[in-house]
């Protein structure tokens, strides 16, 4: 798994907005955070974290308001949005080979087992992001992460 700038920075900003609404992810109106704040505390570009507003929005993780009084905030409560939800909005599959997901790796002849292999980071991948919510990480405490593996 390659972590990209794009997906870290998807995943400060769901933080940054699910902090500010006060963890219930409900609209309470001072839960609202304007693009230019959230670049500007997590020092992200804003033409780029634009972008990637516009993905999470269109995922259904984020709804904007406009105006003065405007901003994000989740659609959703973060103990129901998880990493690997941000993770998909913004760069599609979890594990890729050779830019392809990893389901989609073929192989022929002595190489053929090396599917299963893409196949099970794959599925050990999912476990751990599609079981830590954006709530786990607010309380420091992701459930999945176990602190016996390696961290090679």
């Amino acid at each position: 798994m390659y972590v990209s700038a794009r997906s870290d920075y998807a995943l400060r900003a769901m933080l940054a907005v699910a902090a500010a609404s006060g963890g219930d992810g409900e609209d309470s109106g001072g839960g609202l955070v304007k693009a230019a704040s959230l670049a500007e505390v997590q020092d992200i570009p804003l033409s780029f974290l634009q972008g990637i507003l516009l993905d999470l929005r269109r995922a259904g993780l984020l709804h904007s308001h406009r105006g003065a009084d405007g901003g994000y905030a989740l659609t959703r409560p973060p103990d129901e949005i998880t990493v690997g939800d941000v993770l998909r909005a913004v760069g599609g599959s979890l594990t890729t080979v050779r830019g392809l997901p990893a389901e989609r790796a073929g192989y022929h002849g002595v190489a053929a087992g090396l599917t299963d292999v893409w196949l099970a980071v794959h599925g050990a991948i999912a476990t751990v992001v599609d079981s830590t919510t954006l709530a786990d990480l607010l309380t420091h405490a992701p459930s999945a992460v176990s602190t016996d593996a390696p961290l090679a």
